[in-house]
């Protein structure tokens, strides 16, 4: 009777071993669950930024309100009759020197 509790627990341990540590176990599913996971957030992640910049190309292609915002803001252009104040904190220095901007000239 002990010679087959024996044979049956090793048959047991012998028919979980592929359920555990096999291909198709559970610690691979588990693993490759974390990583499905993972890769959703990610595309989550990319979904919102893709939503983003098709809403900036988007009003970049149909309004020059972006356009006129990002030349202010990037480059330091200001419109005609237009002043230019900046504010520093004390103690701050300035570094560059300010740029002089020639009037383009027609040619006829």
């Amino acid at each position: 009777m002990r010679l087959i509790t024996i044979a049956l627990l090793a048959l047991l341990l012998l028919i979980q071993f592929p359920l555990w540590l096999g291909k198709g176990g559970w610690l691979r599913v588990w693993e490759l669950d974390k990583q499905v996971n993972a890769t959703h957030a990610k595309n989550e992640e990319l979904k919102a930024r893709n939503a983003k910049l098709d809403s900036e190309v988007q009003d970049l292609k149909n309004g020059t309100a972006a356009v006129e915002e990002r030349a202010r803001f990037e480059l330091g252009m200001i419109k005609k009759d237009e002043i230019f104040v900046q504010i520093l904190d004390a103690g701050s220095q300035v570094e560059s020197k300010p740029q002089v901007i020639k009037p383009a000239v027609k040619k006829n």
